[in-house]
């Protein structure tokens, strides 16, 4: 339903930046929210910040005041930009829409294949 294509990771050292950008599009959908989430090994995945069609954005605690999620309406794209990274920020980061099918009217929950983040202390 929803295709993705995730880029910007890779391996920055402490206090550096990285901008992750999702560009999500589907056929017969529409995409509510885009989100970023991150899974560290032998952690649980996480929402880190999250933003809606309107522009309304969400922030976990550990992202705010560090993380920005912006949305490009015209190129169906939301980008991550994360500052002052730490070693902690080191994880798999997953692009994920929530929408409704237009056909069903049913909700839907679509995953992007993740990109590395490593962090060096």
């Amino acid at each position: 339903q929803v295709q993705f294509v995730e880029s910007g990771g890779g391996l920055v050292q402490t206090g550096g930046s990285l901008r992750l950008s999702c560009a999500a599009s589907g056929s017969a959908v529409n995409i509510n929210t885009i989100a970023w989430y991150r899974q560290a090994p032998g952690k649980q995945r996480e929402l880190v910040a999250e933003i809606s069609m309107g522009g309304s954005t969400m922030y976990a605690g550990h992202a705010k005041g560090r993380f920005t999620i912006s949305r490009d309406n015209a190129k169906n794209t939301v980008y991550l930009q994360m500052n002052s990274l730490k070693p902690d920020d080191t994880a798999v980061y997953y692009c994920n829409a929530k929408g409704v099918v237009l056909s069903t009217a049913r909700t839907f929950e679509s995953w992007g294949q993740g990109t590395q983040v490593t962090v060096s202390s």
